[in-house]
């Protein structure tokens, strides 16, 4: 669980831009890909603590290979108006 409100940030950032990516058609291993490299420059920025980096990166890739995350949820038909 993240605590650290900086190391929240960037996850609500990273799973918006998950969405975002998924809506446009890019799946799992783009969205690997593209952690990666954001991980990556947290590395080298040197934003937040390694140990926040690492707990980030796993609580988005629990983020990631949760399906239900990425679901479409599909409209609910109207029922006809009933005349009596």
């Amino acid at each position: 669980m993240l605590q650290d409100t900086q190391t929240i940030r960037y996850y609500q950032k990273l799973t918006d831009t998950f969405v975002e990516l998924w809506n446009r058609g890019y799946r799992t291993d783009d969205m690997r890909m593209y952690l990666d490299g954001y991980l990556a420059a947290l590395r080298n920025s040197n934003a937040i603590e390694p140990y926040l980096i690492h707990r980030l990166e796993e609580e988005a890739m629990r983020y990631l290979y949760d399906v239900s995350n990425f679901a479409i949820a599909m409209p609910q038909p109207e029922p006809e108006p009933r005349y009596y």
